[in-house]
């Protein structure tokens, strides 16, 4: 019997992919970091869903006097922000240092989403598997066609039937005897 592909969990360096995908660089030069921030939770919200991953989106607390924060947006993504002087890639060689040692690691695939080449290096010793922010951008927009594909209404050809490879006269006739008009 076949096993099932392992879950994963997929780390998000947060900032890094805002900084990476030209889309969100322009709404963070244009309006600022919070509507970037959201529209990166909505896509990632709908890809995470869409792969069944277990997501965490990783932003730094960027100078704020805070604890960490996680806020669960679905049960396939939370958003974490670091506290008070941790970046998104201490915390994220954190987690990867600690699912070294934790017993998910034999049914699930640890995945660290970034382009940063020092953290990919670090997190790829802990056993993780990375992920560029090109690549992620790419397997985003491959899952958002393939949602749109699913949900595109089919429409059935006409050409299917015998009733169309019929010449006008024929189909015309035909219509009439099903309606009982032609005796």
């Amino acid at each position: 019997m076949a096993r099932s592909p392992a879950r994963a969990i997929l780390l998000i360096d947060g900032y890094n992919i805002v900084g990476a995908w030209p889309e969100l660089q322009c709404v963070r030069d244009s309006s600022g970091l919070e509507p970037a921030r959201s529209q990166l939770i909505e896509l990632l919200t709908n890809y995470s869903a869409f792969k069944g991953f277990d997501s965490r989106l990783v932003f730094d607390a960027y100078a704020q006097q805070t604890p960490c924060v996680r806020e669960r947006i679905t049960q396939n993504l939370s958003v974490y922000y670091t506290e008070f002087n941790q970046t998104a890639d201490t915390y994220i060689e954190k987690a990867c240092a600690k699912f070294r040692s934790d017993i998910r690691k034999f049914d699930h695939r640890l995945i660290v989403a970034t382009s940063d080449r020092a953290q990919r290096l670090t997190v790829v010793g802990y056993g993780a598997e990375c992920m560029s922010a090109d690549q992620l951008a790419l397997e985003v927009r491959a899952a958002q066609q393939r949602v749109r594909q699913k949900l595109r209404p089919q429409k059935r050809s006409s050409k299917h039937f015998l009733v169309s490879s019929l010449n006008p006269q024929a189909q015309e006739r035909l219509a009439k005897l099903r309606l009982g008009l032609d005796q």
